[in-house]
């Protein structure tokens, strides 16, 4: 990561942690996105998450950008938004806040696309979410229980 890390992408989020991940640390990736994806994760946090931060107050972003070597680590879909700057995966903290949150993205904001992730691995539950900049394109996609890995 460079020096521009702190760069505000909205009142509440900077662009660290919007690119933040302990893989990248353990395997020296470099996980700075370009202009473009920069400036797509600006938009993901004004139009999405700043609402649900004013809503449910303070968020974890647990995954934001990847980088396409960071995606392949992590066994994320070739095709991930996350590589775009246009996706972020967000801790719940318990079923109930998870459930109220997605309903509140899902009646009243715009997005492309909404899962409610459940790990069938370890039982983990988060909420990814997807916004594209051009908002014509967003699918208002809503998946109440998406398996993942």
């Amino acid at each position: 990561m460079d020096k521009n890390t702190q760069t505000r992408l909205s009142e509440h989020f900077t662009l660290e942690e919007m690119c933040r991940s302990g893989a990248a640390l353990k395997h020296r990736i470099d996980n700075t996105p370009d202009k473009e994806q920069t400036e797509r994760l600006r938009q993901l946090c004004r139009n999405v998450l700043e609402p649900l931060r004013r809503r449910f107050g303070v968020i974890r972003i647990t995954s934001g950008f990847r980088s396409e070597r960071l995606n392949a680590i992590v066994g994320g879909a070739k095709t991930s938004q996350h590589m775009r700057g246009e996706a972020a995966d967000i801790h719940i903290s318990n079923m109930e806040t998870g459930r109220k949150m997605y309903a509140y993205i899902a009646s009243g904001l715009d997005f492309d696309q909404l899962l409610f992730e459940h790990s069938m691995s370890n039982g983990a539950c988060w909420l990814h979410v997807s916004y594209k900049a051009n908002r014509e394109a967003n699918r208002r996609q809503a998946i109440p229980f998406y398996k993942a890995a």
